[in-house]
């Protein structure tokens, strides 16, 4: 999540049921594609902390969440993301995606809930919604399936090692028997919640969809539970060291699941045919050209999105780049020309600096993983 910061909030910008909370608790606003929210709520490094740590807890009401349901949603699911929803047959299970246009290049990345056969539940990102739901609606028709955007949810996501065991501590015993049990990627229904074990940062917890007319006397359950708050500044360092794509920075309708490092996200089984498909299976004989890697910058500086990187193979650019609070240093995400990486180096100001290329994640687990080279 890449933080562009407004010169100041627009009236236009829109809020969540959360923003008189997060003004409560003195967080510094800024307009998010559109949503007045919280950057910091004093300092990002200690959120960031926090969160690898302990636990934290976003707002990300600004997603958007919506329910699918009809004979044939499962069908047109199949032909509208990349990946299989045929993995999905367990109440709650979930399945990260990307949702493909004819080229191949991704409209949105996304997570698919499957809570029965007439009924999935999708979650984009928000800054894709005014493009995402025409096109969602547009093919969903085709197969008279139901969609139904959530507006009545706020959702909060809890995260970090003591993430699981704060949540349980707030749900009822018989909740926290069933929610206590989840695996990764699975949700369930439980005192008028969906929790899901799912995350953006590359720790254990939970995002939680809650009613908004609850939201807030949960916001402050979570608090008095010592779940500190954390801002989108935090979100994007963990992100990143977490080796999580960001859409609109690290892949777009132009780039492709195989150049853009999500070759793991497309399913190419037999007997299916969705949208992107043709072109991907091409790319897959003929090669793609561009390819996306993981830096660690070793000497001071920090690396930024559109700074140029060059590469045994030719020229490319950063895509995400922050400093890494875990690390202590410099890390990135860059797409480069397919090929031979060689000695990388970055221009910063004019002057070129060594990178080392690495396998990303950078940190999983809360444990350093930059010393492994591609």
């Amino acid at each position: 999540m890449h933080i562009f910061v407004a010169a100041g909030i627009s009236s236009m910008s829109k809020q969540t049921i959360y923003n008189a909370s997060h003004r409560a608790l003195n967080a510094k606003m800024v307009d998010f594609g559109g949503w007045d929210m919280p950057i910091h709520y004093g300092s990002q490094m200690d959120e960031h902390h926090q969160v690898r740590k302990d636990a934290g807890m976003f707002d990300v009401s600004h997603m958007t969440v919506v329910d699918l349901h009809g004979e044939q949603v499962r069908p047109f699911l199949r032909k509208l993301v990349a990946n299989s929803v045929d993995k999905l047959s367990k109440s709650g299970k979930a399945l990260y995606s990307c949702m493909l246009n004819e080229n191949g290049g991704v409209i949105d990345d996304l997570i698919v809930y499957y809570m029965s056969e007439s009924y999935f539940r999708v979650v984009v990102n928000a800054a894709t919604r005014d493009k995402d739901m025409p096109w969602i609606e547009k093919h969903a028709a085709d197969f008279g399936v139901k969609v139904t955007e959530r507006h009545d949810l706020a959702m909060v996501a809890v995260q970090g090692p003591n993430a699981r065991e704060k949540v349980m501590s707030l749900l009822s015993p018989e909740a926290a028997k069933a929610c206590g049990k989840l695996g990764k990627f699975v949700a369930c229904e439980a005192d008028g919640l969906f929790v899901a074990r799912t995350g953006y940062t590359g720790e254990d917890g939970f995002e939680i969809m809650v009613p908004e007319t609850k939201a807030v006397e949960f916001w402050n359950q979570l608090l008095n539970a010592g779940v500190k708050p954390a801002g989108l500044g935090a979100r994007d360092t963990l992100r990143l060291e977490a080796g999580m794509a960001l859409y609109g920075q690290d892949m777009d309708d132009s780039v492709s699941p195989f150049e853009a490092g999500l070759a793991w996200t497309v399913a190419l089984d037999e007997g299916r045919d969705f949208i992107g498909r043709a072109a991907l299976e091409k790319q897959k004989v003929n090669g793609v050209p561009r390819q996306t890697i993981g830096l660690v910058m070793d000497e001071k500086g920090v690396l930024r999105h559109g700074q140029q990187v060059f590469t045994a193979s030719g020229e490319g650019e950063i895509l995400s780049g922050t400093f890494s609070p875990t690390l202590g240093k410099a890390i990135a995400l860059a797409r480069v020309p397919s090929g031979e990486l060689g000695n990388v180096k970055v221009d910063i100001r004019g002057k070129r600096f060594p990178l080392r290329a690495v396998k990303y994640p950078f940190v999983r687990d809360g444990a350093a993983q930059e010393g492994v080279l591609v």
